[in-house]
C-alpha cells in the first residue's frame, strides 16, 4: 500500500517507532503472570489507538494507523460514516469540516442542512460527496494545539484500506493488529441510506476480512442501542455499548444535557434511560443481553471531585486538581455480569480528571481492572500498561 508523503512521515517518526519497540518489550515482561491482571478474562488489557495516533498525525488517516501500530496499539479505531455512493470512510463524524480541507476545494453551495441527533447542523456533509470526490481532500488536524505540518498531506482512508493496512503491518511486526470500528449516528445514517444499511454493510466487510467469529480481532461499538441489539442477530463479532455524558459535576457526578444525555435511538423511541442508567446494574443486564462490555467515557470509573485544591502547584485549578476518590464501582459490577469495560479517551494534552500526568492516569485505570483504553498517544498507553 503506498502512502502518499510516506518520506516525510518515516523521517519524522522513525526514532518514535524505534522506542516504540522497547516500549513492547516492556509491556510484555510487565505484571508477571497474567493472574495479576485485574480484567474480566485475566489477560493483559489493551491499548486501542483512537482515530489512530491522533495526537501526533491528522485522525483516521493511514499513517495515523500506521503510526498507531508501531508505537503498540493493540487495535486501531476506525469511525465509520458512509459516502453518496454507499462507501464506508473513516471520519469522526457524518460531516467533513473539521477534518478535512473540504472548504478550501468546494464551494460553500455544497453544504447542507441536516438534523444531527436533535441538532440542525449545516456542514459539509459526507453522505453528500462520492468517493471520488472525498479521495480530492486532504485530511487536516482537528485541534490547533497538535502539529500542524501534515495539514492536507494524507487522504480519508476507506475501511477496505484500513483493514488491508492492520492485516499488513500486522505481519510485518509479527502479531495480530485488530481493529476496532464505530458506527457513528447510525439512526441519522438510517435516515439516509435506509434502516441498518450501514451496518449490513459493515458485517459484510469484517466476515470477509475476519470471519464471523467471537475470536476474531474485532470490536464494533455504537453510542446507539438499536443499532447494535441488530448486530447481536447478524454476527458473533464483539459489540460494544458505549456510554457518554456531557461533563462531570463538581461533586464527580456525571452532567447529562442533550445530545449526550440518551443514545439516540432512545430519543425518538422515547424511551426514557439515560446513558447513566446503562451502567447500572439493571442497565448492565440488559446490555449483556446483545453486548459483549460497555465503553463508557472514564470519569464514569472514577470519581473525582473539585475541591479547590491546588494539587499540582501550577497555581492555577484546573480539571487536574480534582481530588481523586477512587473507582465508582462500574468496572467491578461489569466484570461481575460477564462484561469487559473499555474507556475512552485518555490524552497527554487534556481531560486528565484528577491528573496531571498521563501516563499515571492510564495506570491508575489499569490497576482497577480496566480491560481496555483508548487514547490519541498510544506510546503512553503501551508505557502505562507495562507498569501494571
Amino acid at each position: 500500500m503506498t502512502f502518499r508523503a510516506h518520506s516525510i512521515f518515516s523521517a519524522r517518526h522513525t526514532a518514535l517507532a524505534l522506542a516504540c519497540g522497547t516500549l513492547l518489550t516492556l509491556a510484555a515482561c510487565g505484571g508477571g503472570d497474567d493472574d495479576d491482571f485485574k480484567t474480566l478474562d485475566g489477560n493483559a488489557p489493551i491499548v486501542i489507538g483512537h482515530r489512530g495516533a491522533s495526537g501526533f498525525l491528522p485522525e483516521h488517516t493511514l499513517e495515523g494507523y500506521k503510526l498507531a501500530i508501531e508505537q503498540g496499539a493493540d487495535f486501531i479505531e476506525p469511525d465509520l460514516v458512509m459516502t453518496k455512493d454507499g462507501v464506508l470512510i473513516a471520519r469522526h463524524e457524518p460531516v467533513l469540516d473539521g477534518t478535512t480541507d473540504v472548504a478550501a476545494k468546494f464551494p460553500a453551495s455544497r453544504k447542507s442542512t441536516r438534523n444531527l441527533d436533535g441538532v440542525s447542523t449545516t456542514a459539509y456533509f459526507a453522505s453528500d460527496f462520492t468517493l471520488a470526490e472525498i479521495k480530492t481532500l486532504g485530511a487536516v488536524q482537528s485541534s490547533s494545539t497538535r502539529p500542524q505540518q501534515y495539514n492536507g498531506l494524507y487522504k480519508i482512508p476507506t475501511l477496505d484500506e484500513i483493514i488491508s493496512l492492520a492485516k499488513a503491518e500486522g505481519t510485518k511486526a509479527g502479531r495480530t493488529i485488530g481493529i476496532y470500528p464505530e458506527i457513528k449516528h447510525s439512526t441519522f445514517t438510517a435516515g439516509i441510506f435506509g434502516a441498518n444499511v450501514i451496518e449490513d454493510a459493515l458485517v459484510a466487510k469484517l466476515h470477509a476480512a475476519f470471519g464471523n467469529a467471537v475470536s476474531a480481532p474485532v470490536f464494533i461499538q455504537s453510542f446507539e442501542v438499536s443499532n447494535l441489539q441488530y448486530l447481536h442477530t447478524k454476527t458473533s463479532i464483539r459489540l460494544i455499548q458505549l456510554v457518554d455524558a456531557d461533563d462531570v459535576n463538581a461533586d464527580g457526578s456525571m452532567s447529562l444535557v442533550a445530545p449526550y444525555r440518551q443514545p439516540y435511538d432512545f430519543v425518538v423511541k422515547g424511551d426514557p434511560r439515560l446513558f447513566s442508567d446503562l451502567l447500572t446494574s439493571t442497565g448492565l443486564d440488559f446490555v449483556k443481553t446483545y453486548a459483549h462490555g460497555v465503553g463508557p467515557w472514564k470519569p464514569y470509573l472514577v470519581k473525582t471531585v473539585a475541591d479547590n485544591v491546588d494539587r499540582n502547584g501550577d497555581g492555577k485549578i484546573t480539571i487536574n486538581d480534582r481530588r481523586v476518590d477512587g473507582s465508582t464501582g462500574v468496572i467491578e459490577l461489569a466484570h461481575q455480569k460477564g462484561l469487559m469495560v473499555h474507556a475512552y479517551t485518555f490524552r497527554n494534552d487534556a481531560s486528565g480528571y484528577g491528573f496531571t500526568d498521563p501516563k499515571a492516569e492510564m495506570t491508575y485505570y489499569f490497576r482497577l481492572g480496566l480491560d481496555g483504553l483508548f487514547t490519541d498517544f498510544p506510546v503512553t498507553g503501551v508505557a502505562a500498561r507495562a507498569e501494571i
